[in-house]
């Protein structure tokens, strides 16, 4: 079913204006939103909120037919009510039926697998908005880079990609607490028109150009985070927990910076508003694996115990790799690798950090 929508218009007739009329209309405006996680929930509750029809691609049959028959997203998002009227589907060739956009929902390591599979079905005109954080382990390619080299056959191709990033932690959005975020893309058109799909009372869109500090700051983030929860696991304390935040923003800068963002755009929404929010919130799920490590559980039963994807783990070793390539110092996200990857205890990573060479502040 679709949404039918009642509008306000103002006439203007030889210059004066008429009082407001009441215009009855159909909006046909679709979104197709690919994937059917957290995120994917808060978008299709919030575009169709603001009257598009929404249409949500699922790679899970069985949790396609769960959000069908109970309207709600109790795998990914318990206790989240879906939108009345969204279509849920697991046909490639049913997603993008009539769609003047596409909302890329996916963890970053499972975009390219299934945008292969959407991708004979995608019109090649049609912009996409990426909602990913992360880094792809085997290319280095953030998630607007992915999207292009599937759709186009490289990372730099022609796609109308945008990418939607900031501090918004899927829990209080369901609750429709106030939060805001940023609206990211070179094509400055795209970008406000992401900011006009999104905007609601409680949902407030920024744009920005610069769409590489802003995807290189929601990678990045996570590790910092996943550190943030290792120091709530050990009870280190908030002098601890301030001092890292702090420096861990060195390092998204000088990376971001590095590979071509903005100074600006790290001390903004999707740099330092979205780090403070992944590295305090209880429900953020880089953290609390943190958390969990640092109470002396393995990296292994850390994940065990969750049913989301950690991004902050595969995006590790990817960063480490582009600090290299690009010479980039990053040493807390050097120990979040040592603890995860080569089993180093935490507390020796903390003494490790706390023992380097002392230097002045930069």
């Amino acid at each position: 079913m679709l949404y039918t929508i009642h509008y306000l218009c103002v006439r203007r007739v030889s210059g004066q204006t008429d009082g407001p009329v009441v215009v009855s209309g159909l909006m046909s405006e679709t979104i197709a939103i690919i994937g059917d996680g957290a995120m994917a929930t808060i978008c299709a509750g919030i575009l169709a909120d603001n009257g598009y029809n929404v249409r949500l691609w699922s790679a899970f049959e069985r949790n396609a037919d769960q959000m069908r028959r109970t309207g709600r997203n109790e795998r990914f998002l318990p206790g989240a009510t879906l939108p009345g009227g969204m279509e849920i589907t697991t046909n490639p060739a049913e997603a993008f039926v009539d769609a003047t956009m596409a909302i890329s929902a996916v963890p970053t390591q499972y975009i390219r697998e299934v945008w292969e599979r959407l991708k004979a079905y995608y019109p090649t005109d049609m912009p996409v908005c990426s909602v990913s954080k992360g880094i792809e382990k085997k290319t280095l390619l953030r998630p607007s880079q992915i999207l292009a080299d599937v759709l186009t056959g490289s990372p730099g191709g022609n796609l109308s990609v945008a990418a939607l990033s900031g501090p918004s932690i899927a829990t209080e959005l369901v609750e429709k607490l106030p939060a805001t975020v940023v609206s990211a893309s070179t094509d400055e058109k795209l970008a406000l028109k992401v900011q006009k799909l999104f905007k609601t009372a409680y949902f407030r869109v920024y744009t920005n150009t610069d769409i590489i500090g802003v995807e290189i700051s929601a990678a990045t983030k996570n590790i910092i985070a996943i550190a943030a929860g290792v120091l709530d696991g050990l009870r280190a304390g908030d002098n601890a927990k301030a001092a890292l935040l702090t420096r861990g923003l060195v390092e998204i800068s000088r990376l971001g910076m590095a590979m071509g963002g903005r100074r600006e755009t790290f001390s903004g929404l999707a740099g330092l508003g979205d780090l403070v929010t992944t590295c305090i919130s209880p429900h953020g799920r880089n953290r609390s694996f943190g958390e969990a490590i640092g109470k002396g559980k393995t990296p292994d039963q850390a994940l065990g115990e969750t049913d989301s994807v950690v991004e902050g783990v595969a995006t590790t070793t990817g960063i480490l790799e582009l600090a290299r390539q690009h010479s980039i110092e990053m040493p807390i996200t050097q120990a979040v690798h040592a603890v995860i990857f080569e089993g180093q205890n935490p507390q020796q990573a903390i003494y490790n950090l706390m023992s380097r060479p002392l230097k002045a502040e930069d």
